[in-house]
């Protein structure tokens, strides 16, 4: 079999000797290039297999070289990597044709992977001389923060659905305060219609009779009181997007003339026979489980399907708890300036307390807490002083203590009041998987393999308990 070639462009020095070290017993010949000029030249001159790209390089960045390579014809699969994935790198490593975007510190195991994977497959050429030549960077309130691995696959769908068609059908769902709006907003910015209208229909909030008129507009004369055409959301969002918020709320008689529409691409005005076309794409989001809605009878089964084209979940925060600080400090800044506050900094006493909390609220319940904080506070340091009620209670927890086959004890916290059962179950077994996989990787040094043997479980199994609790390997290595 003939060797296999790939280039490293990093001008981390360090980056490209693990790199040669990760592929020099396999079938693999490794080149390198300390910037994006010879990284550009190495792509148009060499025949490669595989690429791996960084963003920040002198000369070239890395989303220039992506960009020229591509516009150049070049075929060979492109992973993008960063020292710090943000939504926006994301998007548009994926929008310029990215094969993969993954972000330091690098999983060895995850880099063997994506070179096995990115080699075998025959990668999709998507034509996008069409889109913007850059990303629109969206306002900031509509920006969504993530760090987390769970995050960067949803930036990455966000990418994907952008090269889509307006005619694929999206459906976002996640607990409340998710941030489902977001991502439907940031895949109408990421599109190349995003001049267009956005338009934002709650299912929940108009009565049925309301709604029905607000989405496919009436006719003069349609019923009392329509005493002039009205155009509904589905004709006045034009080649832009219609995002259906609560999607499981929406009556039935309403859901089966959705379904008409999304086959047809068209409707008619209440009260009138001339056909309309809809040009928009249809985003819907949801915090039930229309599956169970399905089997109810209070959902459509054909309705379902069709929206499912592409689905996206969104995790809860307490599914991405490395991400809290992150956030923390976003909404700090965005507060400070707007309530023309300058605190400089949270308090360890208050991060402690955030990265513990649960969040049944989400995103929106810490974007609230911190909004309240920071009015509050009077000095130039955010501390619990100036926490809301029901969060100061929360201080007044009990603890339980549980001790386990392994050396050590994990530990809860519950509300005194609280002694709902599920509450309780769920809260002990999120935290004992947390400290019983940080204490199989302190055992391995953060040798994933021998962590997942010594439990009796599959590597795979480990990894998704890694990836739900945001716990890296590399953090344990030499522990």
């Amino acid at each position: 079999m003939p060797e296999l070639k790939i280039l490293i462009a990093d001008d981390d020095e360090n980056i490209i000797f693990a790199f040669k070290r990760t592929f020099e017993n396999s079938n693999y010949t490794v080149i390198s290039s300390p910037d994006g000029e010879d990284a550009l030249k190495t792509l148009l001159d060499e025949h490669l297999d595989l690429a791996f790209i960084d963003i920040a390089m002198p000369k070239k960045d890395g989303l220039t070289v992506l960009k020229e390579a591509k516009k150049a014809g070049i075929k060979t699969p492109i992973v993008v990597i960063t020292g710090y994935g943000t939504m926006q790198t994301a998007i548009e490593a994926m929008k310029l044709g990215a094969y993969e975007y993954i972000t330091k510190p690098l999983d060895v195991e995850k880099v063997r992977v994506v070179a096995k994977h990115g080699i075998e497959m025959v990668k999709l050429q998507q034509e996008v001389s069409d889109l913007k030549a850059a990303l629109d960077r969206p306002k900031q309130k509509d920006e969504i923060i993530g760090n987390h691995p769970l995050m960067q696959e949803v930036f990455k769908q966000i990418g994907a659905v952008a090269l889509t068609p307006n005619t694929t059908n999206v459906i976002i769902t996640g607990e409340s305060g998710t941030g489902k709006e977001l991502v439907a907003k940031a895949i109408h910015n990421a599109g190349g219609n995003s001049q267009a209208p956005f338009i934002a229909i709650n299912c929940t909030v108009l009565p049925e009779t309301l709604l029905e008129s607000e989405l496919f507009g009436y006719e003069q004369g349609a019923f009392t009181g329509a005493t002039s055409r009205k155009l509904g959301k589905f004709e006045v969002a034009g080649s832009g997007t219609i995002f259906l918020d609560e999607i499981g709320d929406m009556p039935l008689h309403i859901q089966q003339k959705l379904l008409r529409v999304l086959e047809e691409r068209t409707f008619e005005r209440i009260g009138g026979n001339q056909k309309v076309n809809v040009e928009a794409r249809f985003i819907t989001a949801t915090n039930k489980d229309l599956t169970l809605m399905l089997k109810a009878g209070t959902f459509r089964k054909d309705l379902y399907y069709r929206l499912q084209v592409i689905p996206i979940e969104l995790p809860p925060l307490r599914d991405r708890g490395a991400d809290i600080p992150l956030l923390a400090n976003f909404f700090l800044s965005k507060y400070n300036r707007m309530l023309h506050k300058q605190i400089k900094v949270i308090s360890e006493e208050v991060m402690n307390f955030l990265m513990n909390y649960d969040y049944p609220g989400n995103v929106r319940e810490l974007q609230n807490i911190l909004e309240h904080c920071i009015t509050r506070e009077r000095g130039d340091v955010l501390t619990p002083a100036s926490f809301p009620e029901y969060l100061k209670k929360k201080q007044t927890e009990s603890r339980y203590h549980f001790t386990f086959p392994f050396k050590g004890s994990f530990e809860t916290d519950h509300s005194d009041k609280s002694l709902d059962l599920r509450e309780i179950r769920a809260d002990i077994i999120n935290s004992f998987e947390k400290q019983f996989v940080e204490h199989l990787l302190r055992l391995t040094k953060g040798n994933v393999t021998s962590a997942a043997q010594k439990a009796n479980i599959e590597r795979q199994s480990l990894q998704r308990l890694m990836r739900k609790h945001g716990i890296r390997s590399e953090n344990f290595r030499g522990s």
